[in-house]
């Protein structure tokens, strides 16, 4: 049977790198490199805050969160991409494609939510250090974890659902090596304007209204830095931002990117959407633990003393 054959449950075809199929199986070694370096980086840094009793604090909790994060986002899309790759297994169903979908933004949002979370931690840390401990409690951290996945949650399933709605009658063919919902959309041959609302609705209500915040926590800390008398003081503040301000700009940037090329990018080529998917996917749980663990040094002072008991042990 055709895969355009059903045009409301469709079978979509998955999409590597155009116009260097030829070449997946070169690629699929820095993708697997990748993917290896983001699930044991950030597997370490579950595996270390959670085992080490100094890293009990709300910093490395949130970055713990971080962490699994980043590990869901690689998981979400490992199978169907090193698939692609490597068996040229492109096929996926319609459920299966709205579950990576949702799984995928799921995340995504989770990450924002979590960066935003960081940028209060650092505020509160530096603005009001005599009552950090008293403001970020085990049991407030908890909430605001239990607050990302519900808000996530929330938005997400409708934004879903509202995909079953749809008929899909032309090209069935995705631009991307995983499910996307402005990809899918757009091959829908129904009136997507509901979708297309919900979809810019939900982006401005997370990412949006999170950079924002994260953009005032920041224009705060500045403020409170200023008023500090030393400047080997105001050096030290500064220092505990940088790894979370790489971290924001790693994350925005490429889904800035990523929206704009969806949106305005028609004539652009088409390895331009699938290099920044990849990057917009791939590039932030690679480099998270490698920022938090060379600009952290307990995050370092925990990694060596794993290493040692483990020669120790052996």
């Amino acid at each position: 049977m055709s895969i355009y054959d059903n045009s409301t449950f469709p079978t979509f075809l998955l999409t590597g790198v155009p116009g260097l199929e030829w070449a997946h199986a070169w690629i699929s070694i820095p993708f697997c490199c990748l993917y290896f370096t983001a699930l044991s980086g950030n597997t370490l840094i579950l595996f270390i805050v959670l085992t080490e009793p100094s890293l009990h604090e709300p910093m490395y909790y949130f970055l713990s969160m971080l962490s699994t994060t980043d590990i869901g986002l690689c998981i979400s899309t490992l199978v169907t991409v090193l698939g692609i790759l490597w068996v040229n297994a492109r096929e996926i169903s319609f459920n299966a494609c709205l579950l990576q979908m949702f799984f995928i933004h799921l995340f995504t949002f989770m990450e924002s939510s979590v960066l935003l979370a960081m940028a209060f931690d650092r505020f509160v840390a530096i603005s009001n250090p005599l009552r950090y401990a008293t403001i970020l409690t085990h049991e407030r951290i908890a909430q605001i974890g239990l607050a990302v996945i519900t808000r996530g949650t929330v938005i997400l399933t409708p934004l879903v659902l509202l995909l079953k709605r749809l008929s899909f009658c032309h090209s069935h063919v995705l631009h991307h090596s995983y499910c996307f919902h402005p990809d899918v959309m757009k091959l829908s041959c129904s009136d997507t304007k509901i979708n297309s609302a919900f979809g810019l609705t939900a982006i401005i209500s997370t990412a949006g209204v999170d950079s924002f915040f994260i953009l005032l926590s920041y224009v705060l800390i500045i403020h409170s830095v200023l008023n500090i008398a030393s400047p080997e003081e105001r050096k030290k503040a500064f220092s505990t931002c940088i790894s979370h301000i790489t971290a924001v700009a790693i994350f925005y940037i490429p889904l800035i990117s990523l929206s704009f090329v969806h949106r305005f990018g028609k004539h652009a080529p088409p390895f331009v959407p699938t290099l920044i998917a990849n990057v917009y996917l791939l590039i932030p749980p690679v480099m998270n633990p490698i920022i938090y663990s060379v600009k952290t040094k307990q995050i370092q002072k925990a990694v060596f003393k794993l290493v040692c008991s483990k020669r120790t042990y052996i």
